[in-house]
């Protein structure tokens, strides 16, 4: 069934957009992430211009991060305070990324930032996790014993001033890099479209050192204010969030997103860790991809006679 998009000024399969959301939402309800890291690059291989596809997904993230961030709560997976001091820095790296939106569009350079961006970062955080994740896997299968990373095991966070106790991850460290991350994951969401999950899970483990289960619920937690802000921002300053587009995807995020739940509980770590590295490096792949391809028709600025 074709519909209309309005802001996209396109005709799109409802079907395959709706299987789209229900897939994205599955990855965050299992993974803990907002699944813009897939959604924004899968909109823009299917075709939607890569603004739209980025002030879109913030609007899609949000419906997908609601529904996992219940399911979490609801197992006392969430540490209020440590979300709070996360939003923080967001809302003002988010403020800072719309701006950005607005002077790279003027400028004519957003779609090759976007793709320079995912390239950089899902390339090395991809990588970083799959090493990890492989290592642990081989040590689980030659029967060794996986040492974990616990809440209040010490490393240089901890010398930091404006210390503050957050009982549910059961630490106490400064407010400085909750306030950092936040700000510069904030950023990201508004210029590449992203919850910005894939970077906040794996510093939540392992530079805060918070517990596992926890940190999957705060990130969800944070991520449901910062990307609604963001989508706000995106839609009266940048006017790129299709509405049509947006209720699709949420269609089908909501739903994936409590499947992914139930799913996540039946892996173990270091398998969730490996599978969410592999869909990070084939996005990845698929960005450099997209950089370095001669591009299918070639055009002169030679004058006519």
């Amino acid at each position: 069934m074709q519909l209309y998009l309005p802001v996209a000024e396109m005709s799109a399969n409802v079907f395959i957009f709706l299987a789209m959301g229900g897939a994205v939402g599955f990855l965050s309800g299992m993974f803990g992430v907002g699944g813009g890291f897939l959604m924004t690059p899968l909109l823009i291989f299917a075709g939607i211009p890569s603004v739209v596809a980025v002030g879109t997904e913030t609007a899609q993230i949000l419906a997908s991060s609601v529904s996992g961030a219940l399911a979490q709560w609801r197992r006392r997976n969430v540490d209020v305070k440590m979300g709070v001091i996360l939003l923080s820095g967001g809302l003002v790296g988010s403020g800072i990324g719309v701006e950005m939106v607005k002077v790279l569009r003027r400028v004519g350079v957003f779609d090759v930032f976007v793709a320079a961006c995912y390239v950089t970062f899902l390339g090395v955080i991809g990588t970083l996790m799959m090493i990890e994740s492989t290592n642990a896997i081989r040590k689980t299968r030659a029967g060794r014993v996986v040492s974990g990373r616990r809440s209040g095991q010490h490393n240089w966070v901890h010398g930091l001033p404006l210390k503050m106790r957050f009982n549910r991850s059961k630490l106490y460290i400064s407010a400085i890099p909750p306030l950092l991350l936040g700000f510069f994951v904030g950023l990201l969401a508004a210029i590449m479209g992203v919850g910005g999950g894939f970077i906040m899970v794996p510093a939540m483990i392992y530079l805060l050192r918070m517990p596992t289960n926890v940190v999957v619920g705060t990130s969800l937690f944070q991520i449901v204010f910062l990307t609604a802000a963001t989508t706000v921002l995106h839609a009266s300053q940048n006017y790129n969030v299709d509405v049509v587009l947006a209720v699709i995807l949420m269609a089908g995020g909501v739903i994936g997103a409590q499947f992914g739940t139930v799913a996540g509980e039946r892996l173990k770590g270091e398998q969730l860790r490996f599978l969410l590295a592999a869909f990070i490096l084939a996005v990845c792949a698929r960005f450099a991809w997209q950089l370095i391809a001669p591009p299918s028709e070639f055009y002169s600025l030679a004058g006519g006679i």
